[in-house]
């Protein structure tokens, strides 16, 4: 048995992970676009979906995001008018994101997008499961 390289790919967890993410959000940008969002916008909609308003510190932290990402996000968002930005009335520090009507009217064209990508991605329901809990395990 050969010694254990360190700096062999084969032998990385990091590679599969990255390599993987990058092919999964490759499935999803053809069907973003049939709704104008990039992956990035769609997993804010899905917060916004569920929540109507949220500050953007919020925000950052439930999509593992900094503000340096976050705000150009927010602000390509709010010129395809699916969301409003706007300080808060209680302290002008905190950033509040709300979504508007035409934010939440996207959803009904959103519903297909998890069933399109997963109709390409060849796991089981109990290998995705199985999938989800270990990667939210390492976040």
């Amino acid at each position: 048995m050969p010694d254990f390289d360190p700096l062999r790919l084969d032998n990385q967890l990091c590679f599969p992970l990255y390599a993987a993410a990058r092919q999964v959000i490759r499935k999803y940008n053809p069907v973003l676009a049939e709704i104008d969002l990039t992956y990035t916008q769609y997993i804010a909609m899905m917060v916004m979906w569920e929540e109507d308003e949220i500050t953007a510190g919020e925000l950052g932290r439930r999509l593992y995001l900094d503000s340096g990402t976050l705000t150009p996000l927010l602000k390509s968002m709010e010129k395809k008018n699916l969301i409003r930005r706007k300080r808060s009335d209680s302290d002008e520090r905190v950033l509040v994101v709300t979504i508007t009507g035409e934010g939440r009217a996207l959803r009904e064209k959103a519903l297909a997008v998890p069933g399109k990508v997963a109709s390409c991605i060849d796991l089981d329901p109990e290998e995705a499961a199985e999938l989800y809990r270990l990667l939210h395990k390492l976040l």
